[in-house]
């Protein structure tokens, strides 16, 4: 029978586990995306409890775990407070923290429990970027050139020094706050706007195309490694715009791609789970973006698994219960990708085309979070996007003919503000 509890637990400690019991997942986060982490577990006769937050409180899946635990909020203090909860009252065999503000407060529990995971050290670090480059920095990792400082204008002198340059939040994802500065003026007018911010982070602005590498790591080693290739919007944003997951490098490309993840993951001292590391292809070599200890969004890990004919999820849960794990694939058997439609600012009048893109042999899914009467406004960060549409196709050459596709097919009208 499934409960859900916001009340504390009693405060004695859990004991000892019996020979018996089944075995228990516990998934910190769940959502829309974490959900096949669930759908994972159930096939694998897993026993299931979750942390949610309060404003997905209301669509949890009861059917697809045991208990429910409630975040009051979205701090880190909150998921802490919740996930020792449910800890409190027995303690699982493994353990998943699902998307950014989850990653501290399950590698708590993780390292207090010994459970498997990323490591505390690197669940710290990778929450913040300006602990990212000081930790890469004396490790002699490749990446942008740096600095942090109290408030964006104490960096006025620095960012005229080396235009153009971008601004970052330390905590942020998702494209949240990042902004390329390309001018003097531009200097100025981002002091003006953002000069309350409190501590930014601000870099030299790397020229290369940008990609991703995902990966499944147990016990710092590699098992299974993506690369991902990411178009975004123009400056100064760069939000995401499509994926194309099993991108093939040279082979010096690769070599040095090589050297450099497995660099960021002895840096961080990373452990067990799923990485994602955002990378530009620059000269004279790739340049560390940064890095994440949990499940990369955009639908991602649904692509990858296309891509390489395997249930990502499914992997994911075994590591984090240290169940057996076949050999994974080191090729694409298919050639994958994510997309997310746009449209002007305004008010949406109507969306065509939806049906025959449904329709295209290659398109997976089609999933719009907006619809007529929703009120679309300049793209700035991923969070403003109006969905996303998987596809998965037999050649490279099908599936840049199902992305042209999906671009001229589905139509978002809107009235201008």
């Amino acid at each position: 029978m499934t409960h859900w509890t916001d009340t504390a637990a009693a405060p004695a400690p859990p004991g000892p586990r019996k020979p018996h019991e089944a075995r228990e997942l516990l998934l910190v986060g769940v959502g829309t995306m974490g959900r096949p982490y669930l759908d994972a577990a159930a096939r694998l006769g897993l026993r299931v409890r979750a942390v949610e937050s309060a404003a997905a409180w209301d669509s949890r899946p009861a059917d697809l775990a045991e208990g429910f635990y409630r975040a009051r909020g979205d701090g880190d203090e909150s998921w802490t407070e919740a996930v020792a909860r449910a800890t409190a009252e027995r303690v699982p065999h493994g353990l998943i923290a699902f998307a950014e503000p989850h990653v501290l407060s399950g590698a708590l529990a993780q390292e207090r429990l010994g459970l498997r995971g990323p490591s505390l050290h690197a669940a710290v670090v990778s929450r913040n970027k300006a602990l990212q480059r000081h930790t890469f920095g004396a490790y002699g990792i490749r990446q942008p050139e740096y600095l942090l400082a109290a408030r964006i204008a104490e960096a006025r002198d620095w960012m005229l020094e080396r235009l153009p340059v971008v601004v970052k939040p330390l905590t942020l994802s998702g494209s949240e706050g990042v902004e390329l500065i390309g001018d003097a003026g531009a200097v100025d007018e981002v002091i003006a706007r953002r000069g309350t911010e409190g501590q930014v982070l601000v870099e030299e602005a790397v020229e290369g195309p940008e990609y991703s590498w995902e990966a499944l790591v147990r016990d710092g080693e590699v098992l299974f490694e993506n690369v991902t290739a990411k178009q975004t919007t123009a400056p100064p944003y760069f939000v995401e715009l499509a994926h194309r997951c099993g991108h093939g490098l040279g082979l010096e490309t690769a070599a040095q791609v090589h050297e450099l993840t497995r660099g960021v993951l002895s840096a961080i001292g990373m452990r067990t789970g799923l990485v994602h590391l955002e990378f530009k292809a620059a000269r004279p070599g790739p340049v560390l973006m940064e890095v994440a200890v949990r499940t990369p969004g955009d639908y991602l890990p649904d692509a990858i698994g296309l891509a390489y004919g395997f249930d990502l999820y499914e992997a994911v849960v075994r590591l984090s219960l240290g169940m057996p794990l076949e050999k994974l694939p080191d090729q694409p058997v298919s050639w994958s990708a994510t997309v997310f439609p746009t449209a002007a600012p305004g008010t949406i009048r109507e969306i065509t085309g939806v049906e025959e893109v449904l329709a295209h042999p290659a398109v997976v899914r089609v999933r719009l979070r907006k619809g007529p009467g929703a009120v679309v406004r300049p793209l700035t960060a991923s969070s403003q996007r109006m969905g996303h549409v998987l596809i998965n196709a037999g050649s490279q050459s099908e599936r840049e003919d199902a992305l042209t596709f999906v671009r001229e097919t589905l139509r978002v009208v809107v009235e201008r503000e």
